[in-house]
């Protein structure tokens, strides 16, 4: 499994579906998701190759809880000790308490969404939840927090406005060679709401929940896009 660096202090950790972005942050790392469950010892071993250790991992933060974005939480909070962080209506899917509401597939969606479920993915298995995230919210490695529902009800991105970096999950992502709206959404109006609310900020660089980072000018892209 291959690392690519992003930025100076973030890396992108890609799977077959869903992929990982490592963040240095002061005194350790953060992950911004964790791929699918079995996904850990890839992550670790690129935390390791980075000059890291699995304690070095602070924090795990979720943009949602499908099974490609929180799969391996679990196994890396257990292997970590990290916090996992994830938004409040999406908490008790994380937790394993209640079921992510199904996707409304748009007809245009469904030869995708075929490619997709063919793969199999497994089950996320239940992971603990340490902190619920509310829109605006601080993280103390200077992430804000968006909540965006519409992928799912506890959809969130975050924003690193010193670093000019967006981690848009499943709102926002990048095919054939532009942003566009992610797609399998609970609510695709909320999700065009979010689209427009991300594309507002100060932006140089976009992560995406699938497809590679826009790395200079993100933001005037994705407004672009729009």
């Amino acid at each position: 499994m291959e690392t690519v660096q992003v930025t100076t202090d973030i890396w992108l950790l890609p799977f077959p579906v869903g992929q990982v972005y490592i963040v240095r942050r002061p005194g350790g790392y953060a992950l911004v998701d964790t791929g699918p469950a079995g996904s850990e010892g890839a992550i670790l071993q690129a935390i390791h190759e980075l000059g890291g250790a699995p304690e070095d991992v602070r924090e795990i933060v979720l943009t949602h809880a499908h099974e490609d974005h929180a799969g391996s939480a679990a196994a890396l909070a257990a292997a970590t000790g990290a916090g996992v962080l994830v938004g409040a209506a999406d908490a008790d899917a994380v937790r394993g308490r209640a079921q992510v509401p199904p996707p409304v597939i748009e007809p245009w969606e469904q030869p995708i969404w075929d490619r997709v479920s063919a793969l199999g993915l497994p089950s996320a298995p239940p992971a603990r939840v340490d902190r619920e995230l509310a829109d605006r919210d601080q993280l103390d490695w200077g992430a804000r927090v968006f909540h965006v529902p519409g992928h799912t009800p506890g959809s969130i991105a975050l924003h690193l406005p010193a670093a000019g970096v967006l981690f848009t999950g499943d709102t926002i992502s990048f095919a054939e060679g532009r942003p566009r709206p992610g797609v399998f959404n609970n609510d695709r109006e909320q999700v065009l709401a979010g689209y427009a609310r991300l594309a507002a900020l100060d932006t140089d660089t976009a992560c995406f929940g699938h497809g590679e980072p826009l790395t200079g000018g993100a933001g005037e892209a994705l407004r672009t896009a729009a």
